[in-house]
């Protein structure tokens, strides 16, 4: 992501793909807060009206930008400020209008939005060529110790199966602290959660 910032300096939107719950939304704010004097965050699924409308007619980006502003009370600087389209599956006319705005070239630009829907709407809209895209996945197991901060466990369960021995009471000594399930399962039951939110509605 800072290499997208700092390559494109604003020539392209960044457009983050993936799985339902697996980070997006929150990787994306932090990092905005990090590197921008300024953001806003349009989150699509929160259904805002006003802000809906401003995609009928970008014609005027000055008008655009101000009532942007407005609506969010949030000021941004030219150049220091970053825009977020959060759920951008939601409002195809926002992820086309990225064309336009990336022309603009006052402030940066991150997508976020579900692999499986991003597909589904593609057939109604022009698909903007100014995109940078990276794909988002869920952490593996080595990576889910590393940010609960057990990354020490990784060794010794990594000996345990290459010797093909039972981890018992080593297991729980080595995840201790993560309360009140094995880090195996805790990571288990979120690995559940992001496959079911990505299986098809049949209601």
């Amino acid at each position: 992501m800072l290499e997208w910032k700092q390559q494109r300096n604003g020539s392209t939107a960044l457009l983050i793909k993936g799985a339902r719950r697996v980070g997006k939304s929150t990787l994306v704010e932090e990092f905005a807060k990090k590197e921008y004097k300024s953001y806003i965050l349009i989150d699509f699924s929160e259904k805002n009206k006003k802000i809906d409308a401003l995609f009928d007619d970008i014609s005027n980006l000055d008008y655009f930008f101000l009532h942007l502003q407005q609506e969010t009370s949030i000021q941004l600087y030219e150049r220091q400020s970053v825009i977020i389209f959060d759920e951008v599956q939601l409002q195809p006319l926002a992820r086309q209008a990225i064309k336009h705005l990336v022309k603009d070239g006052r402030y940066d630009y991150i997508e976020t939005g579900s692999l499986l829907t991003l597909k589904r709407i593609v057939k109604d809209i022009l698909i903007p060529s100014e995109e940078t895209r990276l794909t988002m996945y869920p952490m593996d197991f080595d990576e889910f110790l590393w940010a609960t901060g057990k990354e020490a466990g990784t060794k010794f369960i990594k000996m345990f199966y290459d010797k093909k021995l039972p981890l018992g009471a080593s297991h729980r000594n080595t995840l201790r602290g993560i309360p009140p399930l094995h880090a195996n399962r805790r990571y288990a039951a979120g690995c559940q959660r992001i496959f079911a939110d990505q299986q098809p509605s049949t209601g």
